[in-house]
């Protein structure tokens, strides 16, 4: 199942960082997808790790397409959910450093960021891409938009 392995389509990602980058540090990614040439995979939980400390070492800005599945933790940590996301960014962005997000307009959301310095929607659907590992078993599990 693909779940949260839906990829940035890369037309999109390099729009975004032609207009906000550059963007060198993707906060959610596997060896696969990421879009940047420093990346934090599922292993390294994006949600326990100095941003900031990282983009002062490299430069530039993260990037991050989290994933939108329901909360969930590991030893007591949390590595999914966007109410834990926002929060981890909101205390990364007091440290320093520019972050730049794809994330649904989900407008009435209580992790919806509010205080975020630039919002911009984007028309329409995005058609994310299927992982590369992934193979459709019919028509129903091929590329849609979110």
């Amino acid at each position: 199942e693909v779940g949260d392995q839906w990829r940035t389509p890369d037309l999109l990602f390099w729009g975004i960082n032609a207009m906000f980058g550059p963007l060198t540090l993707d906060l959610f990614a596997d060896d696969d997808n990421a879009k940047c040439p420093v990346w934090y995979t599922a292993d390294d939980n994006a949600l326990v790790q100095d941003w900031a400390e990282m983009l002062e070492s490299i430069g530039g800005a993260a990037f991050g397409n989290p994933p939108y599945s329901r909360s969930q933790y590991h030893e007591k940590q949390a590595i999914t959910g966007m109410t834990h996301i926002m929060d981890h960014t909101m205390e990364m962005r007091e440290k320093g450093g520019r972050y730049v997000f794809l994330v649904k307009a989900a407008t009435s959301e209580t992790w919806w960021p509010e205080d975020a310095d630039h919002i911009m929607f984007i028309r329409g659907r995005i058609g994310f891409d299927l992982p590369v590992w992934f193979v459709p078993a019919d028509d129903k599990q091929k590329t849609t938009g979110a």
